[in-house]
């Protein structure tokens, strides 16, 4: 008897399952408002040289201020530069005093401001480009942020999709929460720009534990018929997460208490804790039966099962644990250890890049957009809704693999079309930019789904973890192609779409696993993945979604 067998017994799907789904729908929301964070944390509002002796509201357009700033190729005048000496205005005259001869001349020279610079703060009170003057020559530091954080994520993914496989997903996810609060609060009450991206970075670690619990440990209580549904609909908790970032950003103009805010739900998460099951399946894996048995039970209990303690009997489980613990410490090298795990690893590793490299890019750049940035928030998230349907519908009638390379083809098609608008088509530019987000949410989704069943049970957290590694890369590097712009203006698209059409065709080269059990050891993977001529020689248990 296989661990399927067990949830027919206690039920596969019922207020169980449910139950866990709520409790696990706070960190899903948690992580957009963290990942996508720096659009309103590290926004960059209107500025200019801060300017002696002239009135601090940046909102008066007067003339004096061509006295002090040089215009700039299309009729606005500078954001970084001041002229070194104060200019005469058509029909004045300004004393020569202190003006060197080529000013006098008519070849003013210009400095970076020296005095620092003044910001509108009508939409932002206070970002931390604004606390730390992150702009002009520095604004290469304001993006930064975002991949340090990502970075952080990246280092995290790796240590807790191994340590989860070691010592268990609840326990894990109790470190992510605690580690969350402690450098969100951090973060917070930053004194400096090296502070904060300290403390950012290790927030990052800490939520990467999220990323890659979360999603298998509602699925190894799930029963193949309702993985698809379920993963799906925990997906729209990441889109409530979305939107309600924008109604956060829009009522907290200060990026201290925004940060604070979208921290502070780490402590009743914490307490949730107390509710969250261990998963069952890892618990055999690792020979802890009784613990195993226990929560069995307690599925049972509550999805209203009649199952009597001898039919979860400590020798039944013992025969299914035998079965299935082969990797008692699992490592990364595992991933790789065999032909057909290398290969679904790789795929995999290009397809995780692909899409937060993607992702990212669109969701961080709202610039051209002709909305303002709540707006643009808003509408990104709110197209996330359908896109998940869409997910949902594909890939129980598509499958997963062709789901998973039809996305990322689109959001690729989006981008090159993109380059073909002109920049006075801003409607255009939106609609594209929309319906690359949400095709390239979809992709997000399946590939979250398609990886939590590509990988055996003893190796699911280490494969999602190593994956969640080279996506998050994909997405430190995100914020960084966008500054490719400098050296050729269509160039981050060009890379943005160029990645994503090579991931569509890396896709087409996984197994499918519609219809299939999840595999518990690697000789399961190494049946399943096998091509379809050798699936009729070697049948395995199918059933209907």
């Amino acid at each position: 008897m296989g661990f399927e067998e067990l949830l027919d017994q206690v039920g596969g799907f019922g207020p169980f399952q449910l139950r866990n789904m709520v409790l696990l729908a706070l960190p899903r929301m948690m992580l957009p408002m963290h990942f996508l964070l720096p659009i309103f944390l590290a926004a960059v509002p209107a500025h200019r040289c801060a300017l002696p002796g002239t009135p601090a509201n940046f909102s008066r357009q007067d003339t004096w201020l061509e006295v002090y700033l040089p215009k700039e190729l299309d009729g606005m005048l500078s954001s970084c530069l001041r002229f070194t000496h104060p200019q005469a205005l058509p029909n004045t005259t300004l004393r020569g005093e202190g003006q060197s001869p080529g000013e006098l001349q008519g070849e003013p020279t210009t400095v970076p401001c020296p005095q620092g610079w003044v910001y509108d703060r009508s939409e932002f009170s206070s970002t931390i480009a604004t606390e730390w003057d992150l702009v002009c020559e520095q604004k290469g530091l304001n993006k930064a942020t975002s991949t340090f954080f990502f970075a952080g994520v990246m280092v995290g993914a790796m240590a807790f999709g191994y340590l989860s496989d070691r010592f268990g997903r609840r326990r894990l996810l109790l470190v992510a929460y605690v580690s969350a609060l402690v450098m969100g609060l951090a973060s917070a009450t930053s004194v400096s720009y090296i502070m904060f991206v300290i403390t950012r970075t290790l927030t990052g670690t800490a939520l990467a534990g999220f990323t890659i619990i979360v999603m298998p440990l509602e699925l190894e209580w799930l029963d193949v018929g309702h993985r698809t549904v379920a993963g799906v609909l925990s997906s729209t908790f990441w889109t409530g997460g979305l939107m309600l970032l924008a109604l956060v950003g829009y009522l907290i103009r200060d990026w201290r208490w925004l940060l604070l805010t979208v921290t502070l739900p780490c402590v009743p998460g914490i307490l949730s804790l107390w509710w969250v099951p261990e998963s069952a399946r890892w618990l055999l894996t690792q020979g802890q039966v009784e613990e195993a048995r226990r929560y069995l039970l307690r599925c049972a209990r509550i999805n209203g099962k009649p199952v009597g303690e001898d039919s979860l009997s400590l020798e039944a489980l013992s025969k299914v644990t035998a079965g299935e613990r082969v990797v008692q410490r699992p490592s990364y090298l595992n991933l790789f250890q065999t032909p057909r795990l290398r290969h679904i690893s790789l795929c995999c590793m290009v397809v995780w890049f692909a899409v937060n490299f993607s992702y990212y890019g669109l969701s961080l750049d709202m610039s051209g957009l002709g909305l303002n940035v709540y707006q643009t928030q808003l509408l990104f998230g709110a197209v996330e809704l359908p896109s998940k349907l869409l997910a949902y519908l594909l890939v129980r009638q598509a499958g997963r693999r062709l789901t998973q390379a039809g996305m990322l083809l689109v959001t690729a098609l989006t981008f090159g079309i993109r380059l073909l608008v002109s920049s006075e088509m801003v409607s255009w530019s939106t609609a594209l930019a929309v319906i690359g987000k949400g095709f390239s949410e979809a992709a997000f989704t399946t590939a979250y789904l398609f990886t939590s069943e590509l990988y055996p049970t003893v190796l699911r957290q280490t494969g999602m973890g190593l994956t969640a590694l080279v996506g998050r890369l994909g997405g430190s590097l995100a914020p960084l192609a966008a500054l490719l712009d400098g050296v050729w203006l269509p160039l981050p698209k060009l890379a943005y779409g160029g990645i994503s059409l090579l991931a569509a065709c890396t896709a087409l080269l996984l197994p499918e696993t519609r219809q299939a059990q999840l595999p518990e050891t690697i000789q399961d993977v190494e049946r399943k993945s096998a091509p379809s001529s050798l699936q009729e020689e070697m049948p395995m248990k199918q059933v209907h979604d």
